[in-house]
């Protein structure tokens, strides 16, 4: 993984189209690369916040200060894992605004996480089901499910500029870490797929920078998880193996310190296999069906 070089602009208020504004947070990581980035929606009036990000105090005062006087018509996430929305009930009680965006969720995973932790204390005012749009003076924002990275993962469209905020299920830097029980990888490819037959402009993810050819981006996500599906049926094909050997063999070029994650994404490639009944599994060897 490769960092842009330094500095970033923590805390900065960078505008990126006259809709849309964006504010760096400062909590760079293995998964969140330079940190999470939240999204100013709106030039005249309410605005909408996506993404508030960590509950961090400079975060905040650097979201209130680009927010300045304007009042706030919603605050909306994408999922809630605890780069995401832990700082949604802080900001709504500085600025009055409710909490609108994905359903809430609290799951355990077995075993260690690898990827940020769950939101515990979200409580949205509403949640927005696929297609359902929420409007401020000049802006109209509308719901797009993409379940996958966590099932309850949605995406904004930007009615009026063909931008689509994607959170963590298309960024620019990665692809996604797919942990299951609740991130499910049938429904990850589903949801490509399904911001694949979209004509959206430009995505703007959580992480990482936009994403300017987001149809290529897609098709290209799209593929490498359809490599890797093939790739672990050949090692199958080779002998039965433990996700613990399949890693090596798969992500050779990869930091080891990646490899629970990439664990992670093997396992949740496995479990989408064996319910398609091309794999099953006895203990923890993974064995492929004739």
């Amino acid at each position: 993984m490769q960092f842009p070089p330094r500095p970033w602009p923590v805390g900065r208020v960078e505008q990126l189209e006259p809709l849309v504004r964006r504010v760096l947070a400062p909590n760079p990581g293995p998964f969140t690369y330079t940190g999470t980035e939240t999204y100013l929606v709106g030039a005249a009036g309410a605005l909408a916040v996506i993404d508030p990000g960590p509950d961090d105090a400079e975060h905040l005062a650097a979201l209130l200060a680009a927010i300045g006087s304007a009042p706030v018509a919603a605050i909306c996430c994408t999922h809630t894992h605890r780069d995401h929305s832990p700082a949604a009930a802080p900001l709504a009680a500085a600025t009055g605004a409710p909490v609108i965006g994905c359903a809430p969720l609290v799951l355990e995973t077995s075993g260690p996480r690898v990827d940020a932790p769950f939101d515990r204390s979200y409580a949205p005012d509403r949640v927005l089901a696929d297609g359902e749009s929420l409007s401020g003076p000049d802006w109209t924002l509308t719901a797009v499910a993409t379940p996958g990275h966590t099932s309850n993962h949605v995406c904004f469209a930007l009615e009026q500029s063909g931008a689509l905020f994607t959170g963590d299920h298309v960024m620019g830097w990665s692809t996604s870490v797919v942990v299951p029980p609740d991130g499910d990888m049938a429904a990850y490819l589903a949801s490509l797929e399904k911001l694949q037959a979209r004509a959206d402009r430009v995505y703007y993810p959580a992480h990482g920078p936009q994403v300017d050819k987001p149809q290529q981006l897609t098709r290209g996500m799209i593929g490498h998880r359809r490599q890797r599906e093939r790739q672990i049926l050949r090692l199958l094909e080779a002998a039965p193996a433990a996700i613990a050997a399949l890693v090596p063999e798969m992500y050779r070029g990869v930091d080891r310190a990646l490899w629970p994650a990439a664990g992670q994404s093997v396992l949740a490639h496995l479990i989408d296999l064996e319910q398609r009944a091309m794999v099953r599994r006895e203990g923890e060897l993974w064995t492929i069906n004739a």
